[in-house]
């Protein structure tokens, strides 16, 4: 019996004992078995299609991230802050006239507004901006670090604006501004001038930690970095007519003006024949709970001319502050030593350049380095994986801009273009700024190409250019600029340099960047490549190539995956050459680079893919067709009006597209992709010097006369941009080509007469037209030479110095 038991139970561990062969009267037959075996089945289905289900969405949301992760490895910028003494204060805030920041997210901001009395409401100054019609602001002299002299002629007053740094102590030193108002034909006149300070409250609230008042005539704060400060007014000359402040809330430091207006108010005193004036009064929110003042704006009515001193001073500096007779001393040796720091890396005197054409060069490269500003925010993103734009991680940005006025934020490949310029003048500078770009790629490899940090930067950017997708390239300028530096500049990298370690740190983001050129923006044929973002929404001549920096430039008419540009494989060139450079110097493998520079260099390839035997042109190829023009569609309903729309009156077809010779024919040039030797090479040459297609009077013009295209409007509200005009860092290149060309082979002597005529041309215009409207331009027109775009454009225009200088 209990062996039995045993072996039944065994047998019933085992499934085969006759309680469970199958008792119909218990449900437990071959059905119910049946019925078992299919649940569990189900079961298992359902727990892997779950499985499946969760990998899936696991993995789309690891894809949503990607665009918003930081590249994994050392940061590429060790010293921030106050680690940087020399670079901590400065006029980082290009969007404004004058104003000062420092190197830190927190940093409390100062600035300058200013206006002429009867004229308020609509001529106050504080914004650079195209519509105050300034005659002129220009950055006369500044090195970047230590001082700097800005002259702004405002009819009928001219503003002579100046800065000098007291380094030391713990927390950032000490600085002057200098405010010199006259009045042109000596008139006397009253000017309202306003100082401020202000905190910057988009990472939340300030206070408690930092702090503005006003105290004994003076603005006082406190920030946990820079402790204790004071700004001290100080009059030097002129009569201050009447003075008011207040402490005040503003939303926002893009609406400080604003702020500035609803806090003026009738003065119950008149004054002489300037009659009543408007002063700043307490800001009724500050009497509710808990409320701290986050805007000072401090307001002298000043009659001219008038000389004012801006002090700002720490508490842990005893060395005094400049100011006064002192000031104007230091001023004139730093002026001194500024022009002959200049002559020796540049050398426009020896070359015989006039004072007053080197006067230009001189106020060129300072708005260049005088217009570096400091950024701090998250800018928004997109990418093919996330339903909506999320934001960037905060981050700092260190950058040159290329316009105060009309672009006063980041983008990636003018960056490039300053950087040549600025590393000719202070490679310290040039590398940090190119550090803080790095710093910003994402774990893909990719770098926004348009940089909006910030409630200031945010306020100045249209809707339609705030959100930066993940697809979009630009031109790899920068790693072009690094590995320019890297060349001219060896012993600044050797082993135990500072640079050194900075461009080892860069390294792998370097890396990682034109990684993701090979991987996103490759074409459908073998060492082709694609600019992606082109969208053809019906009202566009020729959909735009925002990517390729070349906007409006003409393309293939109809967008397509079939594309190849011949623009972005030369840069690819370019890119794995600069590459190889920095690898070399660094000692790291160069062999995958080497292999495709060759592979990119070889001009057969290059043949097959862009050069036209019908045209003897390079060209991008794509679904193309000549046949477009614009007609009025009528509206569909009564109150709609009649828009230009595109109207296609040839099919378009695989080829390529050959009409549009312009820039981006002349690549393989311009980025030397081409042999000295090469045929096409001298192809090209004579094309460039032929005055119906792109050589002009006043420098290579953007797109051939010969062109369809040529100065048409793209849309009915934009006019043309890459279409015909005159554009200095395109003209760089070309005569950065034609100096390498000029060396050897058979086309020598061709290429440095261009170079010697196109250098002139250029140098010419620019200056000229400098000295009559008081600005660098965007652009220059091929017809008269007349500047046109934005003003001032210190960005790439400023390569005019090393124009002059022969600097390649």
């Amino acid at each position: 019996m209990v062996r039995h038991r045993k072996v039944g139970n065994s047998q019933h561990k085992h499934g085969n004992s006759d309680e469970t062969s199958g008792n119909p009267a218990n449900g437990d037959g071959p059905g119910a078995s049946r019925a078992f075996k299919l649940l569990s089945v189900w079961k298992t289905g359902v727990g892997c299609f779950c499985l499946v289900v969760a990998i899936y969405v696991g993995i789309l949301g690891y894809l949503e991230t990607r665009v918003n992760t930081p590249f994994d490895d050392e940061k590429a910028v060790q010293e921030i802050g106050l680690s940087v003494p020399e670079r901590y204060w400065g006029t980082y805030r290009p969007g404004v006239y004058f104003g000062f920041k420092s190197r830190e997210p927190r940093s409390p901001v100062f600035g300058l507004m200013w206006y002429e009395l009867g004229d308020k409401h609509k001529g106050i100054r504080h914004w650079c901006e195209q519509n105050d019609n300034l005659a002129s602001y220009s950055w006369q002299r500044h090195d970047g670090v230590t001082f700097g002299e800005q002259l702004i002629s405002d009819p009928p007053h001219n503003i002579v604006t100046s800065f000098i740094k007291t380094p030391g102590g713990e927390h950032g030193g000490h600085w002057t501004a200098r405010i010199n108002i006259t009045t042109m034909n000596n008139k006397k006149t009253a000017v309202g001038l306003i100082w401020y300070g202000a905190l910057d409250e988009s990472l939340g609230p300030a206070a408690p930690h930092s702090r503005l008042w006003v105290e004994n005539g003076a603005i006082l704060g406190h920030t946990p970095q820079l402790q204790n400060f004071r700004v001290s007014f100080v009059p030097q000359k002129g009569r201050v007519l009447h003075t008011s402040y207040s402490e005040a809330v503003a939303p926002g430091l893009h609406l400080l003006k604003e702020k500035f207006y609803s806090l003026l108010k009738p003065s119950k005193e008149r004054y002489g024949n300037l009659g009543q004036l408007a002063v700043l009064e307490p800001d009724p929110k500050m009497n509710e709970k808990d409320v701290f003042a986050n805007f000072v704006p401090f307001q002298m009515i000043v009659g001219t001319p008038f000389v004012l001193d801006v002090v700002y001073a720490t508490e842990d500096l005893p060395t005094p502050p400049l100011k006064e007779d002192e000031f104007t001393t230091v001023l004139e040796e730093k002026k001194k030593l500024f022009d002959e720091e200049f002559e020796e890396k540049f050398k426009l005197k020896k070359k015989g350049y006039s004072e007053e054409d080197i006067s230009v060069a001189r106020a060129a490269m300072s708005n260049m380095v005088g217009s570096v500003g400091y950024f701090y925010g998250a800018g928004r993103v997109q990418s093919a994986h996330t339903r909506e734009p999320v934001p960037y991680w905060r981050a700092a940005l260190y950058s040159g801009v290329p316009s105060r006025s009309f672009f006063p934020r980041g983008f990636l490949w003018d960056e490039g273009f300053h950087g040549l310029l600025i590393g000719r003048w202070s490679p310290e500078i040039s590398m940090d700024i190119a550090a803080h770009w790095l710093d910003l790629i994402n774990v893909e490899g990719w770098i926004p190409r348009e940089q909006i940090l910030g409630a200031e930067a945010l306020a100045r950017v249209p809707k339609e250019f705030v959100v930066q997708s993940n697809a979009a390239a630009n031109p790899p300028m920068l790693l072009i600029q690094i590995a320019h530096l890297v060349n001219t500049r060896p012993q600044l990298f050797e082993p135990g340099q500072k640079l050194r370690s900075t461009l080892d740190r860069m390294f792998p983001r370097l890396q990682a960047w034109y990684q993701w050129f090979q991987t996103t923006q490759k074409g459908e044929e073998p060492t082709s490549y694609r600019w992606r973002g082109r969208e053809d929404d019906g009202m566009q001549l020729n959909p735009k190539t925002l990517t390729s920096g070349l906007d409006d430039y003409p393309r293939a008419s109809h967008p397509s995956e079939i594309e190849r540009h011949v623009d972005l494989r030369c840069w690819m060139y370019a890119a794995a050459d600069a590459m190889a450079t920095i690898a070399y110097l660094l000692q790291r493998d160069t062999s995958k680079f080497e292999a495709t520079r060759d592979q990119l260099g070889d001009e057969e390839l290059l043949n097959q893919l862009h050069w036209s035997p019908r045209t003897q042109t390079y060209a991008d190829y794509g679904l193309h067709t000549d046949g477009v023009r614009f007609v009025l569609n009528k509206p569909k309903a009564p109150n709609e009006s009649p828009k230009l729309v595109r109207s296609v009156t040839v099919p378009p077809k695989p080829r390529l597209v050959t009409s549009a010779f312009g820039y981006v024919s002349l690549f393989p040039m311009l980025l030397m992709v081409l042999k000295p030797e090469s045929e096409n090479l001298g192809k090209i040459l004579a094309n460039l010097d032929d005055p119906d297609l792109l050589w002009s009077p006043f420098g290579l013009r953007s797109l051939s006369k010969s062109s369809p295209l040529y100065m048409k409007r793209n849309t009915e509200h934009d006019p043309p941009y890459w279409r015909g005009q005159v554009w200095l860092n395109v003209n760089y290149l070309a005569l950065r080509a034609l100096r390498h060309y000029s060396r050897a082979g058979p086309h020598a002597e061709r290429a440095a007469g261009l170079h010697a005529r196109l250098r002139d041309i250029l140098v010419r215009n620019v200056l000229t037209e400098y000295k009559k409207t008081g600005y660098l331009w965007e652009q220059y027109s091929s017809e008269d030479g007349r500047g046109s775009g934005c003003k001032p454009f210190t960005g790439w225009t400023a390569l005019i110095v090393l124009i002059m200088a022969d600097e390649y």
